[in-house]
């Protein structure tokens, strides 16, 4: 369990690295009303917490962890928008680079998210 939360942590932070300085370098920031790190770090977290919860369940209750995985998921959108309401949701004239900005880590880290997780749930 702990080799698998770590190898999952290990390729977070690959995606993280590679996917945050790629979208710095595409997209000039200056110019944002957010700060694209904290998108990334609040994703890199959140799919790191997802994972690990969906693992711990997993182990107890196996039958329940698509559960937790749902339920994860709709708590990680709920912080998401209580914690980048000002800068991002207060907004209503974003531009179309920072659409794609806040977009393109919520389907990244989700999709690796859900990848792991089905991968998890088909061992079992």
């Amino acid at each position: 369990m702990i080799k698998r939360i770590l190898l999952f942590l290990s390729a977070l932070v690959l995606l993280f690295i590679v996917s945050y300085f790629l979208n710095s370098y595409l997209v000039v920031e200056e110019k944002f009303s957010f700060s694209l790190l904290n998108i990334y770090l609040f994703h890199t977290i959140a799919a790191l917490i997802v994972y690990t919860i969906v693992e711990f369940v997993s182990d107890y209750m196996p039958n329940q962890a698509g559960y937790a995985y749902l339920a994860s998921i709709f708590i990680k959108i709920g912080f998401f928008v209580l914690i980048f309401n000002s800068s991002v949701f207060a907004n209503d004239n974003l531009s179309k680079p920072e659409r794609l900005s806040l977009v393109a880590p919520l389907f990244l880290f989700l999709i690796t998210e859900a990848v792991a997780v089905s991968k998890l749930l088909n061992s079992k």
